[in-house]
């Protein structure tokens, strides 16, 4: 009776191990198995101890020993959770082999780094400069410029590596500022800004930035996917640069401007607290000017130099293109962000007027009270004249 029993518990054992998806359908079945063998006799404890030296003297094979340690590895796993073939599969798969090696079809991130430090940048002169790094342009667009570093694949074949991590960097200009680097690590973006910055104008006391990140995969079933501050595209080319840098370039831009008309709105906000205290308004005529100009040319700045409402022409020209472009553009709020950066300017433009008023009437008092002494000395005049004659007719 005990070697039966004993016989049966190396049979189900070695069922057991010799069967993945035994393992992973029916784990929790076999353990209660085990379980009520070995307690279900006095005497079980014998033939535990028997199918435990059987089982310590069992090799399994180095397929079933990958497959127990990828499921020992699963994160959420318990031992008596029960895990099915294609889930391990799949956890595999979406981190690495079991060499360690990554999948073929996995490439790496390209970072995108977005700058503004200036309100302008002469672009020709920059590219009499760097006549040897110029991308020569596709479409109409004049407000930027495409610059090349490094070893770079001029291939524009679906899947292939245009940018690959170490082969070279694209840096995209715009007229009105922004600079948008691809592939450029942390501690190379001061000399590429460097290049820019010889012909910068209008130079701001902080520079602005943001990050993104591209990420390549040929697999994909389609054409690009959105995420978590990155895009994932099939593949990436200089038309694809263009397209992510104009809309990073514009909103790196648009978060300067909307800080200015921040500021404005605070200042303006504060004015109008001093009036309720006091009663009084102590802005001159020159300050009250200055906020109008700024007012105005922030205004100018987003919708011409911008061109936040143009369609880019490679968008036009190419639907994939115009669905990247579309993408980020909501990815980014540019259309809710300028209604915002709207808003705070109509505000400021209501404050502005009212303002305007008070010092109009302000002036307008001065003059009438001026009217009123020059017509008061005209009298006293008059009245001086008229006595001096009647002294001289005595």
């Amino acid at each position: 009776m005990l070697r039966s029993l004993d016989t049966t518990h190396l049979t189900l054992l070695r069922s057991f191990l010799r069967s993945p998806c035994w393992f992973s359908s029916h784990s929790s079945f076999a353990f209660k198995t085990i379980t009520t063998l070995s307690q279900s006799k006095p005497y079980s404890f014998l033939s535990l101890s028997s199918t435990q030296q059987h089982a310590s003297s069992f090799t399994p094979p180095p397929f079933r020993s990958s497959l127990i340690r990828r499921v020992s590895s699963f994160p959420t796993l318990h031992w008596n959770d029960a895990v099915s073939c294609s889930e391990v599969d799949a956890h595999a798969h979406a981190h690495s082999t079991h060499d360690g090696t990554l999948d073929q079809d996995t490439k790496p991130a390209i970072p995108v780094r977005a700058f503004f430090f200036s309100t302008s940048v002469d672009l020709k002169s920059l590219v009499e400069q760097n006549k040897p790094n110029f991308v020569t342009p596709s479409s109409r667009m004049t407000n930027y410029v495409v610059l090349k570093f490094g070893n770079l694949s001029d291939s524009k074949a679906p899947g292939s590596s245009f940018l690959n991590g170490t082969n070279g960097c694209y840096m995209v200009v715009f007229q009105y500022g922004s600079i948008v680097l691809f592939n450029v690590c942390e501690h190379q973006v001061d000399g590429y800004l460097k290049i820019v910055r010889k012909h910068a104008s209008g130079l701001l006391p902080e520079m602005r930035k943001d990050e993104y990140e591209v990420r390549e995969k040929s697999a994909l079933s389609t054409w690009m996917l959105g995420g978590l501050d990155y895009i994932m595209l099939q593949y990436l080319d200089v038309d694809g640069i263009r397209t992510i840098g104009s809309v990073l370039g514009q909103s790196i831009a648009l978060d300067y401007y909307g800080r200015q008309v921040d500021g404005m709105v605070a200042e303006f906000t504060d004015i109008n607290r001093e009036m309720e205290a006091t009663g009084k308004f102590k802005m001159q005529r020159k300050k009250l000017f200055q906020l109008v100009g700024k007012a105005n040319s922030n205004l100018a700045d987003v919708i011409l130099k911008l061109g936040l409402f143009e369609r880019s022409d490679i968008a036009w020209k190419d639907a994939k293109y115009g669905q990247i472009w579309e993408y980020l553009r909501d990815e980014f709020e540019l259309t809710q962000r300028f209604a915002s950066l709207d808003f705070k300017l109509k505000f400021v433009e209501h404050n502005i007027r009212f303002l305007q008023e008070i010092l109009q009437n302000r002036k307008s008092d001065f003059l009438e009270w001026l009217i009123i002494a020059l017509i008061g000395a005209e009298i006293l005049l008059s009245l001086y004249d008229i006595v001096q004659r009647s002294a001289m007719n005595l």
